[in-house]
């Protein structure tokens, strides 16, 4: 598939802010760019598909402080792996009551910690983890997640996570007997789901394990299901409302008469079509004289952001400071992109077809649009000694 240019995901009023400030402020680069307008929008967009539905924002996605304080005040609750993040949302306006502390592989002074600051809902997957919790956390609220086959995501979650739903059952059911409150069933559909349906199968077990322990009176009230909203790249995606009516269906058909409390963890889907990342081309050469593909060396790679570019699995639109073909006409030709480090794996795109200007030289710009998520949150620290990904947020 060629992917020259792709459509700017970005409405009009928020690519004219992130240029402005680009062009104000002139960044050192790498940096990103952040809209907030853009985040609100998001987020309301998902709030209102579907109604009476928790919106967890899952906090990995960006943790910029000027993010999680919006969505603060935009009556968000979060979805955090860590003291760090739980801290981060607390200082940021958000409510004890509004964290679910979702990472099932705590330590116990992690638990402790959080239960401190107040959090009482945490998600779970082993006999150990649920035992340190009763411990650490006593009468907090525990949902326990699920194995799932998500094969239609671009990033399944493999085994990391989870357990079978019979041993999510006994989980829940020893939640209870150790002074906890087996709440319900948690899963993850897998990041960037492109299938409306994807939910499905992983709603069926939760239905299973619900129904089971309901059965013996242990009443179990809560579906959690994750993220994997997608963000749109360079492929067309289903409209938000084909995901918002599978799900609704879906938990419809297989709860029955019980409807569930429903909650969702959405990262990817609030703050990827809101970032630009501004990146420099540090060099532009040629393996031989008969290769007709550039390499183009960019000052950052995949230890500085870019790490969903590994297996070329996220293909991000680009935009560059001498425009190209499509946009205007001009002479473009195909590329490999690469970071700038001394990593024979920091390469991005080889086998994904990029068409840029012919004219492009080292020190122009590359915009890589769409990049408001898992950028930032995954840049390394120093790596080769080049410096974090910076974070600037436009209103």
């Amino acid at each position: 598939m060629k992917t020259s240019f792709a459509g700017q995901r970005l409405h009009h009023e928020a690519t004219a802010r992130i240029r402005r400030f680009l062009d104000q402020e002139q960044p050192g680069t790498p940096c990103l760019v952040i809209d907030l307008p853009t985040v609100r929008d998001r987020f309301t967009a998902i709030r209102d598909a579907l109604p009476g539905v928790g919106v967890f924002y899952a906090v990995k996605a960006n943790p910029a402080p000027e993010v999680v304080a919006l969505l603060a005040a935009e009556g968000a609750s979060f979805d955090v792996a860590s003291p760090n993040e739980i801290d981060l949302c607390l200082a940021q306006g958000a409510a004890p009551a509004t964290i679910s502390y979702s990472n099932p592989i705590k330590k116990a002074r992690d638990i402790a910690h959080a239960y401190q600051r107040g959090v009482r809902l945490y998600v779970s997957d082993s006999e150990q983890d649920v035992r340190a919790l009763a411990e650490h956390a006593p009468g907090s609220s525990v949902l326990v997640r699920i194995l799932v086959e998500a094969n239609s995501s671009t990033y399944p979650f493999g085994k990391k996570f989870g357990c079978a739903p019979e041993m999510a059952v006994d989980l829940l059911r020893l939640a209870g007997e150790l002074g906890l409150v087996p709440l319900g069933v948690a899963f993850h559909a897998g990041s960037q789901q492109l299938d409306p349906n994807g939910w499905d199968a992983a709603i069926a077990d939760a239905a299973e394990v619900t129904a089971k322990l309901r059965a013996e009176g242990i009443a179990l009230s809560t579906v959690n299901l994750g993220g994997g909203l997608p963000a749109g790249y360079l492929d067309p995606l289903p409209p938000l409302a084909d995901y918002a009516a599978a799900i609704t269906a879906s938990i419809a058909r297989h709860f029955g008469d019980f409807t569930p409390r429903v909650m969702v963890e959405p990262g990817r889907a609030v703050v990827a079509e809101s970032g630009v990342l501004r990146s420099e081309v540090v060099l532009v050469s040629r393996k031989s004289y008969s290769d007709e593909r550039r390499w183009v060396f960019l000052d950052i790679g995949r230890y500085g952001g870019l790490a969903e570019t590994e297996g070329e699995a996220i293909a991000y639109p680009l935009r560059t400071s001498r425009g190209g073909a499509p946009l205007d006409g001009g002479p473009a030709g195909p590329v490999v992109l690469a970071g700038p480090t001394c990593d024979a794996d920091d390469v991005l795109y080889q086998n994904t077809c990029y068409d840029l200007p012919l004219e492009l030289r080292a020190g122009d710009h590359v915009d890589l649009l769409c990049a408001g998520a898992y950028t930032a949150s995954y840049s390394s620290i120093a790596f080769n000694g080049f410096e974090p990904l910076a974070t600037y947020c436009v209103r």
